[in-house]
């Protein structure tokens, strides 16, 4: 699932190209890419003539700021992408695009979704403020302190690895840089939250803000699904330190990385230097 990196290179992408222009169709192939309430006609008619006065990204959300109110939030999940342009994209690359909204340059912007988890929600600004308020803090925010990390976690008994990821307490975080940043910062990502101490803390604190900074720099990372616009492939995969190493010896000690399973999730780390 895309990441706070991924998320950002996209509306970095899309953000000077779309602004300002105005949506003069919305065509709908896949009606479960709207998601609940679920209601295609009214998303098509809601958009349909209002201008793009921004976009934005608030977590793993990717936000179309539309005149007058409305809010198009997108949900990219495993495999949603966006291609741009005046004829449609590749079908190579493209070959299942489940919505289009046609500009009013001659462009249209294509989502794609092969496995149609992710998709749309229109929400009025009232409704997107209180989504946005159960959003924990932006950590690349320059006012994100270590202090602000370690009253997150201090607070909880559940392991760090999940504290990070929860979307409540820091927003952005998933398995890929959780891991990253628990591996640098070397603490083991099955200690509970509040155990960790002011050292450890601000040493997780920089170590978080450092991975996310190097992958935004490398258009995040792409393995099977996420591309950026048009196909643009990230390339922090090649700087992954643990996730997805296992049994690979480790940077630093050579000992083998190892992978247990988190609230359903994999994740990598090194018993030697994550202790």
């Amino acid at each position: 699932m895309p990441e706070l990196p991924e998320v950002e290179t996209i509306r970095r992408d899309l953000e000077p190209e779309i602004t300002g222009r105005i949506v003069t169709k919305v065509t709908i192939y896949k009606p479960d890419i709207v998601l609940p309430p679920g209601d295609p006609d009214s998303l098509r008619r809601r958009v349909r003539g209002r201008r793009i006065t921004s976009v934005a990204r608030r977590a793993k959300y990717l936000l179309f700021f539309l005149e007058d109110g409305p809010v198009l939030q997108v949900q990219l999940r495993m495999s949603g992408r966006f291609a741009l342009g005046r004829e449609r994209p590749d079908p190579g690359e493209f070959r299942h695009i489940a919505a289009e909204l046609e500009l009013d340059d001659g462009r249209t912007l294509y989502y794609d979704d092969v496995r149609r988890l992710g998709g749309f929600r229109l929400l009025d600004r009232e409704e997107w403020e209180r989504e946005e308020a159960r959003l924990g803090p932006e950590p690349l925010e320059p006012e994100y302190g270590a202090a602000d990390l370690g009253g997150a976690l201090q607070t909880t008994r559940s392991p760090v690895k999940n504290a990070l990821m929860d979307q409540r307490r820091i927003a952005g975080i998933g398995n890929i840089y959780a891991a990253e940043a628990l591996y640098r910062a070397g603490v083991d990502p099955r200690r509970p939250g509040r155990e960790l101490d002011e050292d450890e803390v601000a040493l997780l604190h920089r170590a978080l803000r450092s991975v996310l900074r190097e992958a935004l720099q490398a258009a995040g990372t792409s393995f099977q699904n996420y591309r950026a616009v048009n196909g643009r492939s990230g390339s922090f995969q090649h700087s992954l330190r643990v996730y997805g190493r296992e049994g690979e010896p480790c940077g630093n000690c050579d000992t083998p990385i190892e992978k247990i399973v988190q609230a359903g999730r994999s994740t990598f780390f090194c018993p030697s230097c994550q202790v």
